[in-house]
Protein backbone atom coordinates (compact mmCIF):
# COMPACT_ATOMS: atom_id res chain seq x y z
CA UNK A 1 0.00 0.00 0.00
CA UNK A 2 2.73 2.46 0.97
CA UNK A 3 4.74 1.83 -2.21
CA UNK A 4 1.91 1.93 -4.32
CA UNK A 5 1.39 5.43 -2.94
CA UNK A 6 5.01 6.62 -3.05
CA UNK A 7 4.01 5.76 -6.92
CA UNK A 8 0.91 7.86 -7.26
CA UNK A 9 2.73 11.25 -5.27
CA UNK A 10 6.13 10.46 -7.82
CA UNK A 11 2.94 10.64 -10.71
CA UNK A 12 1.62 13.73 -9.78
CA UNK A 13 5.23 15.00 -9.56
CA UNK A 14 5.93 14.04 -12.79
CA UNK A 15 2.61 15.78 -14.15
CA UNK A 16 4.30 19.00 -15.87
CA UNK A 17 6.67 16.59 -17.43
CA UNK A 18 3.79 14.57 -19.23
CA UNK A 19 2.35 17.51 -20.20
CA UNK A 20 5.10 18.59 -22.21
CA UNK A 21 6.02 15.08 -23.79
CA UNK A 22 2.39 15.44 -25.29
CA UNK A 23 2.88 19.00 -26.05
CA UNK A 24 6.04 17.85 -28.00
CA UNK A 25 4.39 14.60 -29.58
CA UNK A 26 1.70 17.04 -30.51
CA UNK A 27 4.18 19.44 -32.74
CA UNK A 28 4.79 16.22 -35.17
CA UNK A 29 1.45 14.83 -34.54
CA UNK A 30 -1.38 16.74 -33.54
CA UNK A 31 -3.78 13.81 -32.53
CA UNK A 32 -1.70 13.42 -29.39
CA UNK A 33 -3.94 16.84 -27.81
CA UNK A 34 -7.44 15.33 -29.09
CA UNK A 35 -9.70 13.66 -25.92
CA UNK A 36 -7.60 14.79 -23.65
CA UNK A 37 -10.07 14.75 -20.76
CA UNK A 38 -10.01 10.63 -21.89
CA UNK A 39 -6.22 10.81 -20.43
CA UNK A 40 -7.81 11.76 -16.71
CA UNK A 41 -11.09 9.17 -16.95
CA UNK A 42 -13.15 12.18 -18.44
CA UNK A 43 -15.95 10.94 -20.94
CA UNK A 44 -18.60 12.01 -22.38
CA UNK A 45 -21.77 10.38 -22.89
CA UNK A 46 -23.54 7.27 -21.97
CA UNK A 47 -22.22 3.87 -22.81
CA UNK A 48 -23.96 0.39 -23.12
CA UNK A 49 -25.02 -1.86 -19.88
CA UNK A 50 -22.86 -4.80 -21.13
CA UNK A 51 -18.89 -3.90 -22.17
CA UNK A 52 -16.05 -6.51 -22.94
CA UNK A 53 -12.96 -4.43 -22.27
CA UNK A 54 -9.97 -5.00 -24.23
CA UNK A 55 -6.63 -2.32 -23.82
CA UNK A 56 -4.36 -2.41 -26.83
CA UNK A 57 -1.64 0.48 -25.98
CA UNK A 58 -0.75 1.04 -29.95
CA UNK A 59 -0.92 -0.08 -33.27
CA UNK A 60 0.42 -3.61 -32.93
CA UNK A 61 -1.14 -4.99 -30.11
CA UNK A 62 -4.56 -3.37 -32.06
CA UNK A 63 -3.96 -5.73 -34.81
CA UNK A 64 -3.21 -8.83 -32.68
CA UNK A 65 -5.83 -8.42 -31.29
CA UNK A 66 -8.35 -8.67 -34.02
CA UNK A 67 -8.54 -12.57 -34.11
CA UNK A 68 -9.45 -12.69 -30.19
CA UNK A 69 -11.56 -9.49 -30.41
CA UNK A 70 -13.68 -11.13 -32.92
CA UNK A 71 -13.84 -14.41 -31.20
CA UNK A 72 -15.41 -11.97 -28.26
CA UNK A 73 -17.96 -11.01 -30.41
CA UNK A 74 -18.71 -13.90 -31.27
CA UNK A 75 -19.04 -15.45 -27.82
CA UNK A 76 -20.90 -12.52 -26.27
CA UNK A 77 -22.72 -11.18 -29.49
CA UNK A 78 -24.78 -8.90 -26.16
CA UNK A 79 -21.77 -7.42 -25.45
CA UNK A 80 -20.40 -4.52 -26.80
CA UNK A 81 -16.31 -4.08 -26.99
CA UNK A 82 -14.75 -1.38 -25.65
CA UNK A 83 -11.01 -0.76 -26.93
CA UNK A 84 -8.81 1.34 -25.29
CA UNK A 85 -5.24 2.49 -26.25
CA UNK A 86 -2.85 4.88 -25.72
CA UNK A 87 -1.48 6.40 -29.32
CA UNK A 88 -3.13 8.03 -31.87
CA UNK A 89 -1.94 5.45 -34.51
CA UNK A 90 -3.50 3.09 -32.50
CA UNK A 91 -6.36 4.55 -32.45
CA UNK A 92 -6.46 4.93 -36.21
CA UNK A 93 -5.97 1.28 -36.58
CA UNK A 94 -8.89 0.65 -34.75
CA UNK A 95 -10.94 2.53 -37.03
CA UNK A 96 -9.04 1.28 -39.89
CA UNK A 97 -9.79 -2.62 -38.84
CA UNK A 98 -12.80 -2.54 -36.28
CA UNK A 99 -14.80 0.77 -37.92
CA UNK A 100 -17.98 1.24 -35.73
CA UNK A 101 -17.89 -2.01 -34.35
CA UNK A 102 -16.48 -1.31 -31.09
CA UNK A 103 -16.15 1.77 -28.85
CA UNK A 104 -12.49 3.58 -28.91
CA UNK A 105 -11.13 5.52 -26.29
CA UNK A 106 -7.63 6.50 -24.38
CA UNK A 107 -7.01 4.39 -20.84
CA UNK A 108 -6.20 7.25 -18.35
CA UNK A 109 -2.90 7.79 -17.04
CA UNK A 110 -2.12 5.65 -13.63
CA UNK A 111 -3.56 8.19 -11.61
CA UNK A 112 -5.92 6.64 -9.05
CA UNK A 113 -8.81 9.67 -9.42
CA UNK A 114 -8.63 8.44 -12.90
CA UNK A 115 -8.69 5.25 -13.09
CA UNK A 116 -11.31 5.50 -10.73
CA UNK A 117 -13.18 7.50 -12.89
CA UNK A 118 -12.68 5.28 -16.17
CA UNK A 119 -14.36 1.58 -14.22
CA UNK A 120 -17.11 3.77 -12.80
CA UNK A 121 -17.82 5.53 -16.54
CA UNK A 122 -17.99 2.08 -18.39
CA UNK A 123 -18.13 -0.35 -15.48
CA UNK A 124 -16.77 -3.54 -18.12
CA UNK A 125 -18.00 -7.27 -16.86
CA UNK A 126 -14.57 -8.11 -17.48
CA UNK A 127 -11.42 -6.77 -18.94
CA UNK A 128 -8.66 -8.37 -21.08
CA UNK A 129 -5.08 -6.42 -21.76
CA UNK A 130 -3.07 -7.49 -24.19
CA UNK A 131 0.50 -8.99 -24.13
CA UNK A 132 2.32 -6.90 -20.92
CA UNK A 133 0.13 -3.63 -19.63
CA UNK A 134 0.49 -3.83 -15.95
CA UNK A 135 -0.21 -0.42 -14.24
CA UNK A 136 -0.96 -0.57 -10.37
CA UNK A 137 -3.13 1.59 -9.70
CA UNK A 138 -5.89 0.37 -12.65
CA UNK A 139 -5.72 -3.15 -11.72
CA UNK A 140 -6.16 -2.07 -7.84
CA UNK A 141 -9.11 0.18 -9.22
CA UNK A 142 -10.10 -2.88 -10.97
CA UNK A 143 -9.94 -5.10 -8.04
CA UNK A 144 -12.27 -2.77 -6.05
CA UNK A 145 -15.01 -2.36 -9.10
CA UNK A 146 -14.88 -6.63 -9.13
CA UNK A 147 -13.72 -6.49 -12.68
CA UNK A 148 -12.34 -9.56 -13.45
CA UNK A 149 -8.80 -9.06 -15.61
CA UNK A 150 -7.08 -11.05 -17.82
CA UNK A 151 -3.33 -10.47 -19.68
CA UNK A 152 -3.63 -11.91 -22.81
CA UNK A 153 -0.95 -12.79 -25.27
CA UNK A 154 1.32 -11.96 -23.15
CA UNK A 155 4.98 -11.28 -22.80
CA UNK A 156 7.89 -10.74 -21.07
CA UNK A 157 11.53 -10.67 -21.93
CA UNK A 158 14.40 -11.51 -19.60
CA UNK A 159 15.07 -7.82 -20.15
CA UNK A 160 12.09 -6.55 -19.14
CA UNK A 161 11.56 -9.08 -16.99
CA UNK A 162 15.07 -7.81 -14.82
CA UNK A 163 13.34 -4.38 -15.14
CA UNK A 164 10.39 -5.32 -13.21
CA UNK A 165 11.89 -7.56 -10.70
CA UNK A 166 13.78 -4.14 -9.20
CA UNK A 167 10.06 -2.89 -8.52
CA UNK A 168 8.88 -6.14 -7.01
CA UNK A 169 7.02 -4.63 -4.21
CA UNK A 170 4.82 -2.47 -6.56
CA UNK A 171 4.39 -4.78 -9.99
CA UNK A 172 4.16 -8.17 -7.68
CA UNK A 173 0.40 -7.04 -6.24
CA UNK A 174 -0.27 -5.96 -9.39
CA UNK A 175 0.49 -8.60 -11.10
CA UNK A 176 -1.41 -10.76 -8.25
CA UNK A 177 -4.92 -8.98 -9.22
CA UNK A 178 -4.93 -10.49 -12.31
CA UNK A 179 -7.36 -13.29 -12.78
CA UNK A 180 -4.93 -15.58 -15.44
CA UNK A 181 -2.51 -14.90 -17.71
CA UNK A 182 -2.57 -16.29 -21.32
CA UNK A 183 1.53 -16.01 -21.97
CA UNK A 184 2.65 -16.27 -25.53
CA UNK A 185 5.54 -19.27 -24.71
CA UNK A 186 6.67 -21.44 -21.74
CA UNK A 187 9.94 -18.94 -20.64
CA UNK A 188 7.25 -15.95 -21.09
CA UNK A 189 5.01 -17.71 -18.83
CA UNK A 190 7.76 -18.65 -15.96
CA UNK A 191 8.95 -14.70 -16.12
CA UNK A 192 5.97 -13.95 -14.94
CA UNK A 193 5.17 -16.22 -12.69
CA UNK A 194 8.23 -15.07 -11.04
CA UNK A 195 7.14 -11.94 -10.90
CA UNK A 196 3.95 -13.01 -8.92
CA UNK A 197 1.10 -14.09 -11.35
CA UNK A 198 -0.91 -16.56 -9.66
CA UNK A 199 -2.88 -18.23 -12.58
CA UNK A 200 -0.89 -18.66 -16.21
CA UNK A 201 -1.03 -21.00 -19.44
CA UNK A 202 0.98 -20.79 -22.53
CA UNK A 203 -1.71 -20.37 -25.51
CA UNK A 204 0.95 -18.87 -28.25
CA UNK A 205 0.99 -16.13 -30.07
CA UNK A 206 -2.48 -14.45 -31.25
CA UNK A 207 -0.40 -12.72 -34.70
CA UNK A 208 0.51 -16.00 -35.92
CA UNK A 209 -4.01 -15.96 -36.13
CA UNK A 210 -4.22 -12.95 -37.56
CA UNK A 211 -4.63 -12.90 -41.63
CA UNK A 212 -3.25 -10.36 -43.94
CA UNK A 213 -5.89 -8.25 -44.92
CA UNK A 214 -6.91 -9.58 -49.22
CA UNK A 215 -7.31 -6.25 -50.05
CA UNK A 216 -3.54 -5.18 -49.14
CA UNK A 217 -2.25 -8.50 -50.45
CA UNK A 218 -4.07 -7.81 -53.66
CA UNK A 219 -2.09 -4.31 -53.63
CA UNK A 220 1.02 -5.54 -53.04
CA UNK A 221 0.85 -7.83 -56.09
CA UNK A 222 -0.72 -4.66 -58.10
CA UNK A 223 2.66 -3.06 -56.81
CA UNK A 224 4.89 -6.12 -57.94
CA UNK A 225 3.01 -6.27 -61.86
CA UNK A 226 4.00 -1.80 -61.90
CA UNK A 227 7.67 -2.55 -61.11
CA UNK A 228 8.05 -5.57 -63.11
CA UNK A 229 10.87 -8.23 -62.51
CA UNK A 230 13.59 -5.88 -60.69
CA UNK A 231 14.60 -8.26 -57.42
CA UNK A 232 12.91 -6.27 -54.35
CA UNK A 233 14.52 -5.77 -50.55
CA UNK A 234 11.77 -4.46 -48.12
CA UNK A 235 13.21 -3.36 -44.62
CA UNK A 236 10.30 -3.00 -42.73
CA UNK A 237 9.83 -1.16 -39.67
CA UNK A 238 13.25 0.74 -39.36
CA UNK A 239 14.06 2.19 -36.26
CA UNK A 240 15.93 5.51 -35.36
CA UNK A 241 19.62 5.04 -36.71
CA UNK A 242 19.33 2.02 -38.51
CA UNK A 243 18.41 3.45 -42.09
CA UNK A 244 22.16 5.05 -42.12
CA UNK A 245 23.25 1.20 -42.00
CA UNK A 246 20.92 -0.17 -44.09
CA UNK A 247 21.62 2.06 -47.00
CA UNK A 248 25.07 1.17 -46.86
CA UNK A 249 24.47 -2.10 -46.56
CA UNK A 250 22.16 -1.52 -49.64
CA UNK A 251 25.31 -0.47 -51.58
CA UNK A 252 27.57 -3.21 -50.32
CA UNK A 253 25.02 -5.49 -51.85
CA UNK A 254 25.93 -3.86 -54.94
CA UNK A 255 22.76 -5.07 -56.81
CA UNK A 256 22.25 -2.18 -59.55
CA UNK A 257 19.15 -3.42 -61.19
CA UNK A 258 16.77 -4.12 -57.31
CA UNK A 259 14.62 -2.10 -55.46
CA UNK A 260 15.31 -1.20 -51.92
CA UNK A 261 11.64 -0.38 -50.29
CA UNK A 262 12.28 1.23 -47.26
CA UNK A 263 9.22 1.96 -44.51
CA UNK A 264 10.45 3.35 -41.09
CA UNK A 265 8.13 2.18 -38.20
CA UNK A 266 6.71 5.76 -36.80
CA UNK A 267 5.03 8.10 -39.15
CA UNK A 268 6.71 10.99 -37.72
CA UNK A 269 10.41 9.87 -38.91
CA UNK A 270 8.74 9.71 -42.58
CA UNK A 271 10.02 13.17 -43.57
CA UNK A 272 13.54 12.45 -41.83
CA UNK A 273 14.27 9.26 -43.62
CA UNK A 274 13.03 11.20 -46.85
CA UNK A 275 15.81 13.92 -45.86
CA UNK A 276 17.99 11.41 -45.44
CA UNK A 277 17.91 9.62 -49.13
CA UNK A 278 18.37 13.21 -50.73
CA UNK A 279 21.31 13.74 -48.39
CA UNK A 280 23.38 10.56 -49.63
CA UNK A 281 21.87 11.41 -53.50
CA UNK A 282 19.70 8.43 -53.65
CA UNK A 283 17.12 8.62 -56.69
CA UNK A 284 13.56 7.95 -54.25
CA UNK A 285 10.24 8.64 -54.69
CA UNK A 286 7.80 8.50 -51.72
CA UNK A 287 4.61 5.95 -51.57
CA UNK A 288 2.07 8.34 -51.05
CA UNK A 289 3.93 10.65 -54.37
CA UNK A 290 4.10 7.91 -56.92
CA UNK A 291 5.27 4.49 -58.18
CA UNK A 292 9.21 3.92 -58.40
CA UNK A 293 10.07 3.67 -62.35
CA UNK A 294 13.23 2.07 -63.58
CA UNK A 295 15.65 5.06 -61.91
CA UNK A 296 14.43 4.47 -58.61
CA UNK A 297 16.59 3.05 -56.33
CA UNK A 298 14.99 3.67 -53.21
CA UNK A 299 10.96 3.60 -52.32
CA UNK A 300 9.70 5.43 -48.95
CA UNK A 301 7.12 3.59 -48.13
CA UNK A 302 5.18 6.73 -45.62
CA UNK A 303 2.09 4.82 -45.29
CA UNK A 304 0.17 3.54 -42.52
CA UNK A 305 -1.31 0.12 -42.58
CA UNK A 306 0.32 -1.48 -45.77
CA UNK A 307 2.53 -3.63 -44.21
CA UNK A 308 1.12 -6.64 -45.46
CA UNK A 309 1.42 -5.13 -49.07
CA UNK A 310 4.87 -4.29 -49.03
CA UNK A 311 5.62 -8.10 -47.92
CA UNK A 312 3.67 -9.22 -50.54
CA UNK A 313 5.62 -6.74 -52.73
CA UNK A 314 9.29 -8.11 -51.71
CA UNK A 315 11.33 -10.90 -52.65
CA UNK A 316 12.78 -10.74 -49.10
CA UNK A 317 12.58 -8.88 -46.29
CA UNK A 318 14.70 -6.91 -43.12
CA UNK A 319 12.82 -6.79 -39.92
CA UNK A 320 13.69 -3.59 -37.80
CA UNK A 321 14.49 -2.43 -34.86
CA UNK A 322 17.31 -5.77 -34.94
CA UNK A 323 20.49 -4.36 -35.98
CA UNK A 324 20.58 -1.78 -33.44
CA UNK A 325 20.07 -3.11 -29.56
CA UNK A 326 16.34 -2.08 -29.61
CA UNK A 327 14.61 -5.96 -29.30
CA UNK A 328 13.53 -5.96 -32.66
CA UNK A 329 9.94 -6.12 -34.30
CA UNK A 330 7.81 -8.86 -35.01
CA UNK A 331 8.40 -11.26 -38.08
CA UNK A 332 5.11 -12.70 -37.93
CA UNK A 333 3.20 -11.01 -40.30
CA UNK A 334 6.08 -11.03 -42.87
CA UNK A 335 5.78 -15.17 -42.52
CA UNK A 336 2.24 -14.80 -42.90
CA UNK A 337 2.94 -13.12 -46.27
CA UNK A 338 5.32 -16.38 -47.60
CA UNK A 339 7.80 -13.57 -47.23
CA UNK A 340 11.34 -14.57 -46.61
CA UNK A 341 13.02 -12.74 -43.39
CA UNK A 342 16.51 -11.71 -42.31
CA UNK A 343 17.08 -10.35 -39.16
CA UNK A 344 19.80 -8.51 -36.83
CA UNK A 345 21.50 -9.92 -33.81
CA UNK A 346 19.19 -7.59 -31.48
CA UNK A 347 16.07 -9.27 -31.31
CA UNK A 348 15.29 -9.78 -27.65
CA UNK A 349 11.65 -8.61 -27.42
CA UNK A 350 10.36 -11.60 -30.21
CA UNK A 351 12.70 -13.88 -29.41
CA UNK A 352 10.83 -17.10 -29.39
CA UNK A 353 9.24 -16.38 -32.45
CA UNK A 354 12.41 -15.40 -34.24
CA UNK A 355 14.16 -18.66 -33.10
CA UNK A 356 11.42 -20.86 -33.99
CA UNK A 357 11.24 -18.76 -37.59
CA UNK A 358 14.75 -19.58 -38.02
CA UNK A 359 14.79 -23.28 -37.20
CA UNK A 360 12.28 -23.53 -39.67
CA UNK A 361 13.86 -22.15 -42.49
CA UNK A 362 11.81 -19.08 -42.31
CA UNK A 363 14.30 -16.81 -41.29
CA UNK A 364 17.85 -16.16 -40.99
CA UNK A 365 20.31 -14.20 -38.56
CA UNK A 366 23.56 -11.39 -39.77
CA UNK A 367 25.35 -10.15 -36.77
CA UNK A 368 25.83 -6.45 -38.43
CA UNK A 369 24.84 -4.50 -41.38
CA UNK A 370 28.37 -5.07 -43.58
CA UNK A 371 26.86 -9.10 -42.89
CA UNK A 372 23.20 -8.07 -43.86
CA UNK A 373 24.22 -6.62 -47.12
CA UNK A 374 26.17 -9.87 -48.24
CA UNK A 375 23.21 -12.26 -47.64
CA UNK A 376 20.59 -9.99 -49.50
CA UNK A 377 23.02 -9.94 -52.83
CA UNK A 378 23.47 -13.98 -52.02
CA UNK A 379 19.65 -14.67 -51.83
CA UNK A 380 18.15 -12.19 -54.17
CA UNK A 381 20.99 -13.74 -56.71
CA UNK A 382 19.51 -17.37 -55.47
CA UNK A 383 16.03 -18.27 -56.48
CA UNK A 384 16.55 -21.40 -54.93
CA UNK A 385 17.04 -20.56 -51.48
CA UNK A 386 14.90 -17.97 -51.70
CA UNK A 387 11.52 -20.39 -53.01
CA UNK A 388 12.81 -22.31 -50.31
CA UNK A 389 12.48 -19.97 -47.58
CA UNK A 390 9.00 -18.76 -48.93
CA UNK A 391 7.54 -21.85 -48.84
CA UNK A 392 8.91 -22.36 -45.27
CA UNK A 393 7.56 -18.77 -44.25
CA UNK A 394 3.83 -20.14 -44.94
CA UNK A 395 4.38 -23.51 -43.30
CA UNK A 396 5.72 -21.77 -40.26
CA UNK A 397 2.67 -19.55 -39.93
CA UNK A 398 0.21 -22.12 -40.48
CA UNK A 399 2.09 -24.71 -37.53
CA UNK A 400 1.50 -21.83 -35.13
CA UNK A 401 -1.90 -21.06 -35.49
CA UNK A 402 -4.72 -21.81 -33.03
CA UNK A 403 -3.77 -19.10 -30.09
CA UNK A 404 -7.09 -17.15 -30.19
CA UNK A 405 -8.99 -20.17 -29.66
CA UNK A 406 -7.03 -21.13 -26.55
CA UNK A 407 -7.72 -17.82 -25.46
CA UNK A 408 -11.26 -17.19 -25.66
CA UNK A 409 -11.43 -20.44 -23.70
CA UNK A 410 -9.46 -19.16 -20.74
CA UNK A 411 -10.66 -16.07 -21.02
CA UNK A 412 -14.34 -17.49 -20.19
CA UNK A 413 -12.97 -19.83 -17.38
CA UNK A 414 -10.82 -16.59 -15.76
CA UNK A 415 -13.44 -13.83 -16.25
CA UNK A 416 -16.10 -16.26 -14.53
CA UNK A 417 -18.30 -15.39 -17.42
CA UNK A 418 -19.56 -19.00 -19.85
CA UNK A 419 -19.80 -18.13 -23.09
CA UNK A 420 -22.79 -17.81 -25.05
Amino acid sequence: MMVRLAYSLLLYAITPLIWLRLAWRGRKQPEYLQHLGERYGFYPGAVPSKLIWVHAVSVGETRAAQPLIEGLMARWPDHRILLTGMTPTGRAAGREVYGERVIQAYLPYDYPGSVARFFRHFSPVFGVLMETEIWPNLLQAARQAGVPVVLANARLSARSARGYGRFRRLVGPAFAVLSGVAAQTRGDADRLLALGVKEIEVAGNLKFDVRPPADKIALGQQWRQAIGSRPVWLAASTREGEEALILEAWRRAALPDALLVLVPRHPQRFDEVAALLRQQGLPSVRRSESLPDGDTAVWLGDSMGEMAAYYSLADLAFIGGSLLPLGGQNLIEAAACGCPVVVGPHTFNFLQATEDAIAAGAAQRVGDADALGELVAALLRDAGRLDAMRRASAEFARAHQGAAERMLGLIARWSGRAAR
